[in-house]
């Protein structure tokens, strides 16, 4: 029982399940505001646009013989929600992929290619490790 408790305690402290409880934390905080930005600022605009109220939720068609109609506006709410949250998402994940690219370019060593093999090789070695060719100085730098 308790290599089994240490095994979980290393799944949990791994920075992969951090980060990823983290963001399910964030993205319910996040769509929270999403639909109070939704059910209180888009749909009362929508509503009075489309001929009064402030309730989205009651646009709908009724439907001869059943007590509920069509609900288009619930489905339109839903719809501007999701597009709020992708539109954020995509932005986000740009944002990442520019700072991540700009991190591993700073932190990439200067390379240059073996004469012999033409495999990448830090810059100044002296002998390739893949073909253990000798390098000059004068190879071409990457």
């Amino acid at each position: 029982m308790k290599k089994l408790f240490a095994e979980f305690k290393d799944f949990i402290a791994r920075g992969n399940v951090m980060d990823m409880a983290i963001g399910v934390i964030i993205g319910g905080a996040f769509m929270a505001i999403v639909n109070s930005l939704v059910n209180d600022i888009v749909n009362p605009f929508i509503k009075l646009i489309s001929g009064g109220g402030t309730e989205v939720s009651g646009l709908s068609i009724p439907v001869a013989g059943t007590e509920h109609g069509i609900d288009f506006g619930s489905f339109i709410s839903a719809i501007i929600n999701f597009l709020i949250i992708a539109v954020i998402v995509f932005l986000l994940v740009k944002a990442i992929n520019k700072f991540m690219k700009g991190k591993k370019e700073s932190t990439d060593s200067p390379t240059q290619v073996c004469p012999h093999c033409l495999e990448e090789v830090k810059a100044g070695a002296t002998r390739c490790p893949h073909c253990t060719g000798e390098i000059k100085s004068t190879a071409h730098t990457v």
